[in-house]
Protein backbone atom coordinates (compact mmCIF):
# COMPACT_ATOMS: atom_id res chain seq x y z
CA UNK A 1 0.00 0.00 0.00
CA UNK A 2 1.19 3.31 -0.90
CA UNK A 3 1.18 6.10 1.78
CA UNK A 4 2.25 10.15 1.30
CA UNK A 5 3.44 11.57 4.42
CA UNK A 6 3.73 15.31 5.13
CA UNK A 7 4.45 17.63 7.45
CA UNK A 8 2.50 21.07 8.36
CA UNK A 9 4.41 24.02 7.75
CA UNK A 10 3.24 27.83 8.86
CA UNK A 11 1.60 28.43 5.04
CA UNK A 12 -0.68 25.34 5.66
CA UNK A 13 -2.23 26.49 9.17
CA UNK A 14 -6.09 26.62 9.35
CA UNK A 15 -6.15 24.47 5.38
CA UNK A 16 -9.26 21.99 5.43
CA UNK A 17 -7.25 18.21 5.37
CA UNK A 18 -9.28 17.29 1.98
CA UNK A 19 -7.24 20.54 0.86
CA UNK A 20 -4.95 20.28 1.53
CA UNK A 21 -4.35 16.28 -0.29
CA UNK A 22 -5.89 17.62 -3.27
CA UNK A 23 -3.59 20.22 -3.65
CA UNK A 24 -0.54 18.04 -3.05
CA UNK A 25 -2.05 14.74 -5.35
CA UNK A 26 -3.73 17.30 -7.84
CA UNK A 27 -0.65 16.97 -10.28
CA UNK A 28 -1.46 13.19 -10.50
CA UNK A 29 -4.72 13.94 -11.51
CA UNK A 30 -6.48 13.28 -8.21
CA UNK A 31 -9.77 14.89 -7.50
CA UNK A 32 -10.84 16.46 -3.93
CA UNK A 33 -14.02 14.24 -4.13
CA UNK A 34 -11.94 11.11 -4.24
CA UNK A 35 -9.45 12.67 -1.59
CA UNK A 36 -12.54 13.20 0.46
CA UNK A 37 -13.41 9.51 -0.15
CA UNK A 38 -10.14 8.30 1.03
CA UNK A 39 -10.10 10.53 4.35
CA UNK A 40 -14.06 9.20 5.38
CA UNK A 41 -12.88 5.59 4.68
CA UNK A 42 -10.18 6.06 7.31
CA UNK A 43 -6.95 6.59 5.34
CA UNK A 44 -6.00 9.78 6.33
CA UNK A 45 -3.99 9.96 9.79
CA UNK A 46 -2.97 13.25 11.60
CA UNK A 47 0.22 12.43 13.85
CA UNK A 48 -0.57 8.51 13.90
CA UNK A 49 -3.98 8.86 14.94
CA UNK A 50 -6.94 8.30 12.04
CA UNK A 51 -9.12 11.33 11.09
CA UNK A 52 -11.93 10.52 8.99
CA UNK A 53 -13.35 14.24 9.04
CA UNK A 54 -12.54 16.02 6.05
CA UNK A 55 -13.39 19.95 6.88
CA UNK A 56 -10.20 19.20 10.00
CA UNK A 57 -8.53 22.33 10.08
CA UNK A 58 -4.39 21.79 10.44
CA UNK A 59 -2.51 22.95 13.10
CA UNK A 60 1.04 23.53 12.94
CA UNK A 61 3.84 20.91 12.88
CA UNK A 62 1.56 18.24 12.59
CA UNK A 63 2.63 14.67 10.89
CA UNK A 64 0.25 13.95 7.96
CA UNK A 65 -0.43 10.53 6.42
CA UNK A 66 -2.32 9.52 3.65
CA UNK A 67 -2.70 5.78 2.35
CA UNK A 68 -5.05 6.20 -0.45
CA UNK A 69 -6.57 3.09 -2.98
CA UNK A 70 -5.43 2.82 -6.02
CA UNK A 71 -6.30 0.14 -8.59
CA UNK A 72 -3.40 -2.36 -8.88
CA UNK A 73 -0.71 -1.25 -10.76
CA UNK A 74 -1.05 -2.09 -14.88
CA UNK A 75 2.29 -0.68 -15.75
CA UNK A 76 3.92 -2.63 -19.02
CA UNK A 77 7.37 -2.65 -18.50
CA UNK A 78 9.71 -0.84 -21.37
CA UNK A 79 12.58 -2.29 -22.39
CA UNK A 80 14.46 1.27 -23.17
CA UNK A 81 17.32 2.25 -22.06
CA UNK A 82 18.45 3.26 -18.28
CA UNK A 83 21.23 4.64 -16.62
CA UNK A 84 21.45 3.08 -13.46
CA UNK A 85 23.97 4.15 -10.51
CA UNK A 86 23.40 2.09 -8.18
CA UNK A 87 20.69 -0.77 -7.21
CA UNK A 88 19.89 -3.88 -5.15
CA UNK A 89 16.46 -5.12 -3.32
CA UNK A 90 15.49 -2.83 -2.00
CA UNK A 91 16.01 0.28 -4.29
CA UNK A 92 17.46 1.90 -7.73
CA UNK A 93 19.15 5.12 -8.09
CA UNK A 94 18.71 6.33 -11.74
CA UNK A 95 20.46 9.35 -14.01
CA UNK A 96 17.01 10.20 -15.36
CA UNK A 97 17.46 11.78 -19.32
CA UNK A 98 15.65 14.56 -19.78
CA UNK A 99 12.11 14.81 -21.57
CA UNK A 100 10.62 11.57 -19.74
CA UNK A 101 8.02 11.89 -17.06
CA UNK A 102 8.82 9.94 -14.00
CA UNK A 103 5.58 8.24 -13.35
CA UNK A 104 2.39 7.33 -14.90
CA UNK A 105 -0.51 9.96 -15.38
CA UNK A 106 -3.39 10.59 -17.22
CA UNK A 107 -2.21 13.03 -19.40
CA UNK A 108 0.49 10.69 -20.22
CA UNK A 109 0.90 8.26 -22.95
CA UNK A 110 3.98 7.26 -23.72
CA UNK A 111 5.89 4.93 -21.37
CA UNK A 112 7.23 7.00 -18.49
CA UNK A 113 10.70 6.11 -15.81
CA UNK A 114 8.32 3.97 -13.76
CA UNK A 115 8.00 1.17 -16.91
CA UNK A 116 11.44 1.21 -17.94
CA UNK A 117 12.59 0.21 -14.11
CA UNK A 118 9.64 -1.79 -14.49
CA UNK A 119 11.40 -3.81 -17.08
CA UNK A 120 14.86 -3.76 -15.84
CA UNK A 121 13.95 -4.43 -12.36
CA UNK A 122 10.33 -6.82 -12.10
CA UNK A 123 10.16 -6.63 -8.38
CA UNK A 124 9.22 -2.76 -8.60
CA UNK A 125 5.43 -4.13 -9.91
CA UNK A 126 5.10 -6.14 -5.97
CA UNK A 127 4.22 -2.82 -5.14
CA UNK A 128 0.34 -1.91 -5.73
CA UNK A 129 -1.05 1.61 -6.97
CA UNK A 130 -0.51 3.65 -10.17
CA UNK A 131 2.96 5.06 -8.93
CA UNK A 132 4.96 1.96 -7.85
CA UNK A 133 8.18 2.65 -6.34
CA UNK A 134 7.97 6.57 -6.31
CA UNK A 135 9.02 8.15 -3.21
CA UNK A 136 10.13 11.64 -5.07
CA UNK A 137 9.75 12.86 -8.65
CA UNK A 138 11.51 15.30 -10.93
CA UNK A 139 10.09 16.92 -13.58
CA UNK A 140 9.71 15.46 -17.21
CA UNK A 141 12.18 18.17 -19.01
CA UNK A 142 14.62 18.32 -15.41
CA UNK A 143 17.49 15.49 -15.50
CA UNK A 144 19.40 13.84 -13.36
CA UNK A 145 19.87 11.84 -9.84
CA UNK A 146 16.56 10.27 -8.57
CA UNK A 147 15.70 6.93 -6.33
CA UNK A 148 13.14 4.13 -6.63
CA UNK A 149 12.07 1.63 -4.15
CA UNK A 150 12.05 -1.84 -5.38
CA UNK A 151 9.97 -3.17 -1.96
CA UNK A 152 7.19 -1.65 -0.01
CA UNK A 153 9.26 -1.52 3.07
CA UNK A 154 11.95 0.56 1.02
CA UNK A 155 9.64 2.55 -0.15
CA UNK A 156 7.53 3.53 3.42
CA UNK A 157 11.48 4.21 5.05
CA UNK A 158 11.93 6.23 1.86
CA UNK A 159 8.93 8.54 1.77
CA UNK A 160 9.58 9.23 5.66
CA UNK A 161 13.02 10.27 5.21
CA UNK A 162 11.74 12.71 2.59
CA UNK A 163 9.30 13.94 4.25
CA UNK A 164 12.04 14.36 7.30
CA UNK A 165 14.13 16.50 5.20
CA UNK A 166 16.33 13.73 6.20
CA UNK A 167 17.60 13.46 2.02
CA UNK A 168 20.13 15.86 0.63
CA UNK A 169 19.20 16.98 -2.80
CA UNK A 170 20.95 19.29 -4.77
CA UNK A 171 20.77 20.77 -8.01
CA UNK A 172 22.26 22.96 -11.02
CA UNK A 173 20.84 25.17 -12.44
CA UNK A 174 21.35 27.65 -15.01
CA UNK A 175 19.74 30.95 -14.60
CA UNK A 176 19.08 34.36 -16.26
CA UNK A 177 21.11 37.51 -14.83
CA UNK A 178 23.31 37.52 -11.93
CA UNK A 179 22.03 36.52 -8.83
CA UNK A 180 22.96 37.22 -5.01
CA UNK A 181 26.18 34.82 -4.15
CA UNK A 182 24.11 32.94 -2.13
CA UNK A 183 20.48 33.03 -0.37
CA UNK A 184 17.38 31.31 1.12
CA UNK A 185 13.65 31.47 -1.07
CA UNK A 186 10.84 30.93 1.74
CA UNK A 187 8.32 32.03 -0.33
CA UNK A 188 4.62 29.52 -0.01
CA UNK A 189 3.32 28.16 -3.55
CA UNK A 190 0.24 27.10 -4.53
CA UNK A 191 -1.59 26.82 -7.71
CA UNK A 192 -1.79 29.91 -10.05
CA UNK A 193 -5.11 31.50 -9.60
CA UNK A 194 -5.90 31.89 -13.49
CA UNK A 195 -3.66 28.96 -14.98
CA UNK A 196 -3.98 25.88 -13.48
CA UNK A 197 -1.13 24.18 -14.64
CA UNK A 198 1.19 26.59 -13.15
CA UNK A 199 2.29 26.76 -9.73
CA UNK A 200 3.09 30.93 -8.41
CA UNK A 201 4.05 32.39 -5.49
CA UNK A 202 0.68 32.83 -3.54
CA UNK A 203 0.03 34.77 0.14
CA UNK A 204 -2.74 32.78 0.91
CA UNK A 205 -3.57 28.75 1.07
CA UNK A 206 -0.04 27.88 -0.03
CA UNK A 207 2.36 25.31 1.18
CA UNK A 208 5.78 26.16 2.79
CA UNK A 209 8.65 25.96 0.61
CA UNK A 210 12.38 26.50 0.83
CA UNK A 211 14.86 27.18 -1.38
CA UNK A 212 18.48 27.60 -1.36
CA UNK A 213 21.00 28.56 -3.95
CA UNK A 214 24.55 29.60 -3.97
CA UNK A 215 26.20 31.06 -6.75
CA UNK A 216 28.91 29.45 -8.66
CA UNK A 217 29.71 31.16 -12.16
CA UNK A 218 28.50 33.80 -14.28
CA UNK A 219 28.92 34.53 -17.67
CA UNK A 220 31.43 37.23 -18.81
CA UNK A 221 28.34 39.10 -19.94
CA UNK A 222 26.72 38.60 -16.77
CA UNK A 223 23.47 37.62 -19.20
CA UNK A 224 23.54 34.06 -17.51
CA UNK A 225 24.65 32.24 -14.27
CA UNK A 226 25.62 28.73 -13.18
CA UNK A 227 23.78 28.29 -10.01
CA UNK A 228 23.63 25.14 -7.08
CA UNK A 229 20.41 25.03 -5.45
CA UNK A 230 19.53 22.79 -2.55
CA UNK A 231 15.76 21.96 -1.87
CA UNK A 232 14.46 21.53 1.90
CA UNK A 233 10.98 20.83 0.61
CA UNK A 234 10.19 19.42 -2.74
CA UNK A 235 6.95 20.98 -3.83
CA UNK A 236 6.08 20.55 -7.51
CA UNK A 237 8.27 23.21 -9.70
CA UNK A 238 9.80 24.54 -7.08
CA UNK A 239 13.22 25.19 -7.81
CA UNK A 240 11.42 26.49 -11.25
CA UNK A 241 9.24 29.38 -9.24
CA UNK A 242 11.25 30.50 -6.57
CA UNK A 243 14.33 31.41 -8.95
CA UNK A 244 11.73 33.25 -11.15
CA UNK A 245 10.02 35.16 -8.09
CA UNK A 246 13.89 36.26 -7.86
CA UNK A 247 14.09 37.70 -11.23
CA UNK A 248 16.16 34.90 -12.43
CA UNK A 249 14.11 32.19 -14.15
CA UNK A 250 16.09 29.40 -15.20
CA UNK A 251 17.07 29.35 -19.24
CA UNK A 252 14.91 27.68 -21.31
CA UNK A 253 11.54 27.04 -19.07
CA UNK A 254 8.47 27.43 -21.38
CA UNK A 255 6.50 28.11 -18.08
CA UNK A 256 7.84 30.54 -15.85
CA UNK A 257 10.51 32.58 -18.17
CA UNK A 258 9.82 35.39 -20.60
CA UNK A 259 10.49 34.16 -24.24
CA UNK A 260 13.77 35.74 -24.24
CA UNK A 261 15.38 33.67 -21.68
CA UNK A 262 12.75 30.45 -22.60
CA UNK A 263 14.63 30.57 -26.27
CA UNK A 264 17.82 30.17 -24.99
CA UNK A 265 17.89 26.59 -24.08
CA UNK A 266 16.29 23.79 -25.07
CA UNK A 267 14.49 22.83 -21.83
CA UNK A 268 14.57 24.19 -18.91
CA UNK A 269 18.14 24.02 -17.35
CA UNK A 270 17.80 22.17 -14.26
CA UNK A 271 19.58 19.04 -13.38
CA UNK A 272 19.67 17.06 -10.12
CA UNK A 273 22.96 16.98 -9.34
CA UNK A 274 23.79 15.24 -5.57
CA UNK A 275 21.62 12.93 -3.85
CA UNK A 276 22.54 11.53 -0.46
CA UNK A 277 20.38 9.59 1.95
CA UNK A 278 20.60 6.29 4.38
CA UNK A 279 19.85 3.27 3.01
CA UNK A 280 16.41 1.95 4.05
CA UNK A 281 17.78 -1.66 5.53
CA UNK A 282 21.47 -1.01 6.12
CA UNK A 283 21.48 2.21 7.35
CA UNK A 284 24.12 2.80 5.32
CA UNK A 285 24.96 6.76 3.81
CA UNK A 286 24.42 6.76 0.02
CA UNK A 287 25.80 9.22 -1.81
CA UNK A 288 25.75 9.90 -5.57
CA UNK A 289 26.54 12.80 -7.91
CA UNK A 290 26.08 12.80 -11.52
CA UNK A 291 27.63 15.20 -13.66
CA UNK A 292 24.62 17.43 -16.37
CA UNK A 293 23.83 15.71 -19.67
CA UNK A 294 25.46 16.94 -23.03
CA UNK A 295 22.38 19.39 -23.65
CA UNK A 296 23.31 21.09 -20.55
CA UNK A 297 27.20 21.05 -21.02
CA UNK A 298 26.39 22.56 -25.03
CA UNK A 299 24.19 25.43 -23.41
CA UNK A 300 27.29 25.84 -20.54
CA UNK A 301 29.73 26.04 -23.63
CA UNK A 302 27.79 28.59 -25.27
CA UNK A 303 27.63 30.73 -22.35
CA UNK A 304 31.22 30.48 -21.67
CA UNK A 305 32.39 31.13 -25.14
CA UNK A 306 33.73 34.80 -24.73
CA UNK A 307 33.48 37.67 -27.63
CA UNK A 308 35.95 40.42 -28.06
CA UNK A 309 35.44 44.10 -30.10
CA UNK A 310 39.35 45.22 -30.80
CA UNK A 311 39.50 48.48 -31.06
CA UNK A 312 41.68 50.00 -33.59
CA UNK A 313 43.19 53.09 -33.70
CA UNK A 314 46.59 54.84 -34.14
CA UNK A 315 48.21 57.96 -35.78
CA UNK A 316 47.09 59.14 -38.94
CA UNK A 317 48.79 57.19 -41.81
CA UNK A 318 50.01 54.67 -39.12
CA UNK A 319 47.99 51.64 -41.40
CA UNK A 320 45.12 51.65 -39.41
CA UNK A 321 42.55 51.07 -43.13
CA UNK A 322 45.20 48.32 -44.22
CA UNK A 323 44.46 45.89 -40.92
CA UNK A 324 40.72 46.72 -40.82
CA UNK A 325 40.41 45.50 -44.81
CA UNK A 326 42.64 42.20 -43.78
CA UNK A 327 40.29 41.73 -40.67
CA UNK A 328 37.36 42.38 -43.74
CA UNK A 329 39.15 39.54 -45.99
CA UNK A 330 39.41 37.02 -42.94
CA UNK A 331 35.36 37.70 -42.23
CA UNK A 332 35.71 39.54 -39.07
CA UNK A 333 32.61 42.13 -38.94
CA UNK A 334 34.18 45.50 -38.93
CA UNK A 335 33.21 49.35 -38.10
CA UNK A 336 34.84 52.30 -39.57
CA UNK A 337 34.00 55.74 -37.51
CA UNK A 338 35.40 57.57 -40.43
CA UNK A 339 32.20 55.60 -42.69
CA UNK A 340 29.60 56.42 -39.95
CA UNK A 341 30.75 60.42 -39.81
CA UNK A 342 30.75 60.35 -43.48
CA UNK A 343 26.54 59.52 -43.72
CA UNK A 344 26.32 61.50 -40.77
CA UNK A 345 27.75 64.49 -43.01
CA UNK A 346 26.01 63.43 -45.97
CA UNK A 347 22.70 65.04 -47.01
CA UNK A 348 20.04 64.47 -44.47
CA UNK A 349 22.38 62.92 -42.49
CA UNK A 350 22.08 63.49 -38.26
CA UNK A 351 25.58 64.78 -38.25
CA UNK A 352 24.61 67.61 -40.88
CA UNK A 353 21.55 68.24 -39.05
CA UNK A 354 23.28 68.63 -35.47
CA UNK A 355 25.80 70.85 -37.44
CA UNK A 356 23.01 73.37 -39.07
CA UNK A 357 21.89 73.28 -35.86
CA UNK A 358 24.43 74.68 -34.18
CA UNK A 359 25.96 76.46 -36.81
CA UNK A 360 23.35 77.43 -39.53
CA UNK A 361 24.69 76.57 -42.80
CA UNK A 362 28.51 77.90 -42.68
CA UNK A 363 29.32 74.24 -43.40
CA UNK A 364 26.70 72.92 -45.51
CA UNK A 365 26.75 72.30 -49.10
CA UNK A 366 23.75 74.58 -51.27
CA UNK A 367 22.10 71.19 -51.74
CA UNK A 368 23.04 69.98 -49.10
CA UNK A 369 25.28 68.13 -46.48
CA UNK A 370 28.28 69.01 -44.99
CA UNK A 371 30.87 70.58 -46.99
CA UNK A 372 34.02 68.69 -45.73
CA UNK A 373 36.63 70.76 -47.02
CA UNK A 374 35.28 73.84 -45.54
CA UNK A 375 34.75 72.44 -41.99
CA UNK A 376 38.24 71.16 -42.16
CA UNK A 377 39.85 74.51 -43.01
CA UNK A 378 38.02 76.10 -40.41
CA UNK A 379 39.19 73.35 -37.83
CA UNK A 380 42.41 73.60 -38.81
CA UNK A 381 42.18 77.87 -37.60
CA UNK A 382 40.18 77.26 -34.46
CA UNK A 383 41.00 74.72 -32.01
CA UNK A 384 37.74 75.76 -29.35
CA UNK A 385 35.89 75.09 -33.04
CA UNK A 386 37.37 72.09 -33.18
CA UNK A 387 37.06 71.00 -29.79
CA UNK A 388 33.09 71.69 -29.94
CA UNK A 389 32.58 69.68 -33.42
CA UNK A 390 34.36 66.83 -31.80
CA UNK A 391 31.86 66.99 -28.93
CA UNK A 392 29.08 67.22 -30.47
CA UNK A 393 29.84 64.10 -33.38
CA UNK A 394 31.58 61.53 -31.01
CA UNK A 395 28.38 60.77 -29.37
CA UNK A 396 27.28 59.96 -33.22
CA UNK A 397 29.56 57.59 -33.59
CA UNK A 398 29.14 56.19 -29.65
CA UNK A 399 26.04 55.46 -30.53
CA UNK A 400 26.78 53.32 -33.79
CA UNK A 401 29.58 51.45 -31.97
CA UNK A 402 26.84 50.51 -29.65
CA UNK A 403 24.65 49.62 -32.19
CA UNK A 404 27.05 47.65 -34.44
CA UNK A 405 28.02 45.55 -31.11
CA UNK A 406 24.59 44.56 -30.26
CA UNK A 407 24.47 43.19 -34.18
CA UNK A 408 26.99 40.94 -34.06
CA UNK A 409 27.10 37.84 -31.91
CA UNK A 410 30.75 36.93 -33.76
CA UNK A 411 33.93 35.83 -31.24
CA UNK A 412 36.00 38.30 -33.05
CA UNK A 413 34.61 42.20 -34.22
CA UNK A 414 36.81 45.20 -34.61
CA UNK A 415 36.01 48.58 -34.38
CA UNK A 416 38.31 51.32 -36.18
CA UNK A 417 38.41 54.61 -34.75
CA UNK A 418 41.36 57.00 -35.42
CA UNK A 419 39.66 58.94 -32.27
CA UNK A 420 39.25 56.32 -30.08
CA UNK A 421 41.39 56.99 -26.96
CA UNK A 422 40.89 61.01 -27.51
CA UNK A 423 37.02 60.63 -27.37
CA UNK A 424 36.78 58.63 -24.66
CA UNK A 425 35.78 55.20 -26.12
CA UNK A 426 38.49 52.71 -25.03
CA UNK A 427 35.94 51.49 -22.28
CA UNK A 428 33.47 50.96 -25.40
CA UNK A 429 36.01 48.08 -26.55
CA UNK A 430 37.34 44.83 -24.83
CA UNK A 431 40.76 45.10 -26.49
CA UNK A 432 42.54 48.58 -27.39
CA UNK A 433 45.20 47.59 -30.39
CA UNK A 434 47.49 50.59 -32.22
CA UNK A 435 48.88 50.45 -35.40
CA UNK A 436 52.51 51.48 -34.84
CA UNK A 437 54.47 53.16 -37.45
CA UNK A 438 57.79 55.68 -36.85
CA UNK A 439 57.01 59.05 -37.31
CA UNK A 440 59.71 59.63 -40.09
CA UNK A 441 58.45 56.57 -41.71
CA UNK A 442 54.76 57.61 -41.02
CA UNK A 443 54.96 61.11 -42.62
CA UNK A 444 57.19 60.27 -45.44
CA UNK A 445 54.53 57.91 -46.05
CA UNK A 446 52.04 60.62 -45.85
CA UNK A 447 53.76 62.97 -48.32
CA UNK A 448 53.71 60.11 -50.94
CA UNK A 449 50.47 60.26 -51.13
CA UNK A 450 50.14 64.19 -51.44
CA UNK A 451 50.16 65.49 -47.73
CA UNK A 452 52.01 69.11 -46.96
CA UNK A 453 54.35 68.62 -43.71
CA UNK A 454 52.02 71.52 -42.38
CA UNK A 455 48.86 69.30 -42.86
CA UNK A 456 50.70 66.36 -41.46
CA UNK A 457 51.69 68.37 -38.10
CA UNK A 458 48.37 69.79 -37.59
CA UNK A 459 46.71 66.67 -37.73
CA UNK A 460 48.93 64.84 -35.59
CA UNK A 461 48.07 67.63 -32.90
CA UNK A 462 44.21 66.46 -32.80
CA UNK A 463 45.35 63.47 -31.49
CA UNK A 464 47.55 61.95 -29.07
CA UNK A 465 51.32 60.90 -28.93
CA UNK A 466 51.88 57.71 -30.73
CA UNK A 467 53.53 56.15 -27.50
CA UNK A 468 51.13 57.47 -24.99
CA UNK A 469 48.18 55.36 -27.48
CA UNK A 470 51.17 52.70 -27.19
CA UNK A 471 50.80 52.74 -23.80
CA UNK A 472 47.40 52.02 -23.04
CA UNK A 473 47.19 49.15 -25.71
CA UNK A 474 46.79 45.64 -25.54
CA UNK A 475 48.32 45.12 -28.66
CA UNK A 476 50.35 46.86 -31.03
CA UNK A 477 50.82 45.97 -34.46
CA UNK A 478 54.61 47.11 -36.40
CA UNK A 479 54.25 48.92 -39.45
CA UNK A 480 57.91 49.68 -39.76
CA UNK A 481 57.98 46.96 -42.72
CA UNK A 482 56.87 46.24 -45.46
CA UNK A 483 52.76 46.23 -46.67
CA UNK A 484 53.53 42.38 -47.31
CA UNK A 485 54.38 42.36 -43.58
CA UNK A 486 51.79 44.80 -42.26
CA UNK A 487 49.28 42.31 -43.91
CA UNK A 488 50.59 39.30 -41.95
CA UNK A 489 51.04 41.50 -38.85
CA UNK A 490 47.39 41.99 -39.05
CA UNK A 491 45.92 38.22 -39.77
CA UNK A 492 47.94 37.27 -36.65
CA UNK A 493 46.50 40.09 -34.60
CA UNK A 494 43.01 38.46 -35.17
CA UNK A 495 44.57 35.17 -35.05
CA UNK A 496 45.88 35.57 -31.18
CA UNK A 497 42.76 37.15 -30.56
CA UNK A 498 40.60 34.17 -31.76
CA UNK A 499 43.11 31.56 -30.05
CA UNK A 500 42.67 33.60 -26.55
CA UNK A 501 38.99 33.37 -26.72
CA UNK A 502 39.04 29.48 -27.55
CA UNK A 503 41.50 29.07 -24.77
CA UNK A 504 39.36 30.88 -22.26
CA UNK A 505 36.25 29.09 -22.88
CA UNK A 506 37.77 25.60 -22.74
CA UNK A 507 39.31 26.32 -19.38
CA UNK A 508 36.47 27.98 -18.47
CA UNK A 509 34.42 24.63 -19.41
CA UNK A 510 36.67 21.63 -17.85
CA UNK A 511 37.05 24.34 -14.57
CA UNK A 512 33.21 24.09 -14.39
CA UNK A 513 33.59 20.10 -15.39
CA UNK A 514 36.01 19.19 -12.68
CA UNK A 515 33.55 20.77 -10.16
CA UNK A 516 30.61 18.64 -11.11
CA UNK A 517 32.72 15.87 -11.12
CA UNK A 518 34.22 16.68 -7.52
CA UNK A 519 31.13 18.03 -5.38
CA UNK A 520 31.17 19.06 -2.07
CA UNK A 521 28.52 19.76 0.34
CA UNK A 522 26.74 23.34 0.09
CA UNK A 523 27.06 25.43 3.33
CA UNK A 524 23.89 25.61 5.97
CA UNK A 525 22.61 28.69 5.82
CA UNK A 526 22.34 30.82 9.07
Amino acid sequence: MQEYVEKVGVADVGQRLDVFWQTCLEEEGVGRSRVQAWIKDGRARINGQVCSKAATRLMPGQTLTLAPEYTDSSVVPDDGPLNVFFADEDLVVVNKTPAMTVHPAPSVAEPTLVHRVAHHFPALLSQSGERPGIVHRLDKDTSGLIVLALSESARLSLTQAFASREVYKEYLALVAGVPDSSGTVSLALGRHPSIKTRMAVVERGGRAAETRFELLWSAADRSASLVRVRIMTGRTHQIRVHMAALGHPLLGDAVYADKQTAARAPRQMLHAWQLRFEHPRSFESMEFCAPPPDDFLQVLRELCRERACIGLTGAVGSGKSTVRAVAEEMGVPVFCADRVVAEAYAKGGEGCAILEHHFGTRFTHPGGGVDKDLLRSALAESDSLRREVERLVHPLVRHALHAFRAAHDEDVTLAEIPLLCEAGLAAEIDLLAVVYCPDRLRHARLQGRGWSPERIVMVDSWQWPQDRKVGMAQLVVDNSGSLQDLHSRARALIQVVQEMLRGHAERCVDELCAIFENPDTMEEAD
